[in-house]
């Protein structure tokens, strides 16, 4: 049977022109590579070399067999780099659930961090909602995901990712808009538009729970399915909307923002979730940036 062994030893010989310098450089005796070449010529039916006292020089065969030898070798040699590499987490594809106002900030910087570090993982995107994201963890449809508020899940791990203060996303008409920060109570008698309306609970519950707190009830006009929407609606002059801190890097004419006067300040997180028992090297790669990515902003804490 042909085995790699053989093409390497012949390439070697082919390559030095002499077996002995041939098994010098494989690091053998001379014997049994020359027990070697004898196998590989009997199993082919021809000869590969014509022998003299200098040394060897290719037949005919041996020509055509060499090039393929080197290119079969180097394949080779590229499987197994490929293969240590995906071990490791270098090589591969990245599945990744992502969200609404996820995809303006955060996100972005963390698979620019991660696409830095390993530049030939491929990194597939799909905007998903939090049911659907942790659906398709559990069926291995994608390996991590982003999101906000995520509930307690025995499978599902989930980490922090970043904390974002609460902004206020309002038309430059709106008397409002004047003052340097806003308080919940100023929106008590606003008509609001909230987003996401699907996926519960959601950001949309989050606010209508802290007008609550504040002790009225929110006069929603409108919710809309994602956040890009709720701006657009606004920019145009259709009530006003909280927002997270990174959809403030949406930027519409008219909009403006202000931040949220609390003390203190609501922190609202993106947080990153995935299988716990998801032995992955690149999720595991992928959570290593998440942490360091962690470190280089001051994240502390989880939800």
């Amino acid at each position: 049977m042909l085995e790699l062994r053989h093409l390497k030893y012949f390439a070697a010989v082919a390559r030095e022109g002499n077996i002995g310098r041939a098994a010098l450089s494989l690091n053998i005796s001379q014997p049994p590579l020359t027990r070697q070449i004898q196998q590989l010529e009997e199993y082919i039916g021809a000869p590969l070399f014509i022998r003299s006292v200098k040394g060897v020089e290719l037949t005919a065969a041996g020509e055509a067999l060499y090039k393929d030898a080197q290119s079969i070798l180097t394949l080779a040699g590229l499987a197994v780099e490929r293969t240590r590499r995906a071990a490791k987490g270098q090589l591969g594809r990245l599945d990744i659930g992502i969200f609404g106002t996820g995809v303006f900030d955060v996100v972005p910087r963390v698979l620019r961090k991660f696409r830095n570090e390993f530049p030939d993982v491929e990194i597939a995107l799909h905007t998903m909602t939090k049911d659907e994201q942790l659906e398709a963890l559990r069926q291995r449809r994608i390996d991590i995901g982003f999101n906000r508020l995520i509930p307690k899940n025995p499978d599902i791990k989930s980490r922090v990712v970043m904390w974002e203060r609460l902004m206020v996303g309002l038309h430059s008409s709106n008397p409002l808009a004047t003052r340097e920060v806003i308080s919940f109570s100023d929106l008590a008698d606003q008509p609001l538009v909230l987003f996401p309306s699907r996926g519960h609970p959601n950001f949309s519950d989050f606010v209508a729970h802290k007008c609550r707190e504040y002790g009225f009830i929110p006069q929603v006009v409108q919710e809309v399915g994602d956040a890009v929407t709720g701006v657009a609606l606004v920019a145009s002059g259709f009530g006003v909307c909280i927002i997270p801190q990174s959809a403030t890097h949406f930027k519409a004419s008219g909009m403006v923002y202000r931040p949220m006067k609390e003390s203190p300040p609501t922190m609202l997180d993106v947080s990153c979730l995935y299988c716990q028992d998801d032995p992955s090297p690149i999720l595991s790669e992928f959570l290593r940036v998440i942490e360091e990515f962690r470190a280089e902003n001051g994240v502390e804490g989880d939800a």
